[in-house]
């Protein structure tokens, strides 16, 4: 079913800030969207970020309307689309007070087995929220800020960066390491997965498969992963998955050598095969046609083959930094969106279907980012500049994929329309007054 979801602001909280909705985002305020799941009764969740900060203004200010202020909204859709709830919490979580959320770097979602809400963000860093959204249940925080603050060995209790679910209920994970890339901070290094269920009182150890940087710099005893193990031990100092996927194919960055390159957020297309996105380094000057590779990595830690047909130019996901890939394990099909075309993959890693975004039908595309498959297959995609969510029904052939997309993209104009008229939304800002929870 195609659906169109807004990603509303509370209204309570543009009131209490005053928040101008027709300013430009240039004037120091802007909405951002981090990451939409969908969950197996069909629901919705999105997270996303509003933020304002104006020039001028005092970081202890204390008038409301003037402040400065950060946060992060999750909002839950029902199976038809309607917002059932929201939750709020402080940019900086608990780190800020007045919030049990471990906030971090790279947020995302994922709907647990058993239906409870997991909010990951870098470093390891794993919050469990209620389904209805109303309170925090558990907290996994690695507690790790290196180097903006002492880190005191012991104090935190990591989990994982990020989660996707595998059909089988197993968790895919991403951990972070210090010293990846001679850095002196915490980045994510590792793919590993987890058997056992996540929950409130305790979390199973994670078995990692892959590793970016072989070896990470400057470690020592106490940068050793208890909760994550390679070969029976705690992952860190030379321990970890080698060869690393940089070292597999390390030929093709004839640049840097895969140096400072990036880990994506893997996802399942089977419940023993995952897709392992990863990225040479940017520059600022420009990082198209640097090289990336969509690995297939099997749950030993075997790369098994790739997603193919894509250009490092042409097809570049550098353009607008489009780095999510989307899988739909139960059929086997793996889909990446970048400003230059939906693409979409069978298990072997065949690139069955192109829609290329410079063709009329197609451009609109440019427009959104793509979140996550739904457990049924749906695309989740969001609107950036009109903030919404676009659901589209996933075809079990991929030869359809075309034409279900051009469908879904001329009934977003017509629900579109009529969610302004319901709406009445300020320069395509929405606000609703659902119940708000604080978290």
């Amino acid at each position: 079913m195609i659906q169109t979801l807004p990603l509303a602001l509370p209204g309570t909280l543009v009131d209490h800030h005053r928040l101008d909705l027709t300013a430009l985002y240039s004037k120091g305020w802007g909405v951002h969207l981090f990451d939409v799941v969908g969950a197996p009764n069909g629901e919705v969740y999105a997270l996303y970020g509003v933020s304002r900060h104006t020039y001028g203004v005092a970081r202890d200010e204390q008038d409301p309307q003037i402040a400065n202020f950060g946060y992060r909204l999750i909002t839950r859709y029902s199976a038809a689309g309607e917002i059932l709830a929201s939750a709020q919490f402080r940019t900086g979580g608990a780190r800020e007070g007045g919030s049990e959320v471990a906030d971090g770097g790279d947020l995302s979602l994922c709907v647990l087995p058993d239906g409870v809400l997991a909010v990951t963000g870098t470093p390891d860093r794993t919050t469990l929220v209620a389904p209805d959204l109303s309170r925090v249940l558990a907290v996994y925080d690695s507690k790790d800020d290196r180097p903006y603050r002492e880190f005191t060995p012991g104090e935190g209790n990591p989990f994982a960066g990020s989660i996707t679910v595998t059909p089988a209920g197993r968790l895919l994970c991403t951990l972070a390491e210090y010293g990846v890339w001679r850095y002196g901070n915490v980045i994510t290094n590792l793919v590993g997965i987890a058997d056992g269920a996540l929950t409130a009182d305790s979390k199973p150890a994670i078995r990692t498969l892959a590793s970016l940087d072989p070896e990470p710099a400057h470690q020592s005893a106490v940068d050793l992963r208890p909760h994550a193990t390679y070969r029976d031990a705690p992952v860190g100092l030379a321990n970890r998955p080698r060869p690393a996927l940089t070292e597999l194919v390390a030929a093709e960055d004839s640049l840097s050598g895969w140096d400072r390159s990036r880990l994506g957020r893997p996802v399942p297309l089977s419940e023993n095969l995952f897709v392992v996105p990863f990225y040479a380094r940017t520059f600022r000057g420009g990082s198209r046609g640097q090289p990336f590779v969509f690995a297939l990595v099997d749950d030993r830690g075997e790369m098994t083959g790739r997603l193919h047909g894509l250009h490092e130019w042409h097809d570049s996901p550098f353009t607008g930094l489009c780095r999510n890939v989307a899988a739909d394990p139960h059929r086997g099909h793996a889909f990446h969106l970048n400003r230059y075309g939906l693409y979409a993959w069978n298990k072997a890693g065949v690139l069955r279907a192109k829609l290329d975004t410079a063709t009329k039908a197609f451009k609109p595309l440019t427009h959104f980012t793509l979140g996550s498959c739904a457990p049924n297959g749906d695309l989740l995609l969001a609107h950036t500049k009109q903030h919404l969510i676009l659901r589209v029904p996933a075809p079990d052939d991929l030869t359809a994929l075309a034409a279900t997309v051009e469908e879904a993209l001329r009934e977003y104009g017509r629900r579109r329309t009529a969610l302004k008229k319901q709406w009445s939304p300020v320069n395509w800002h929405w606000t609703h007054d659902g119940p708000l929870h604080r978290i």
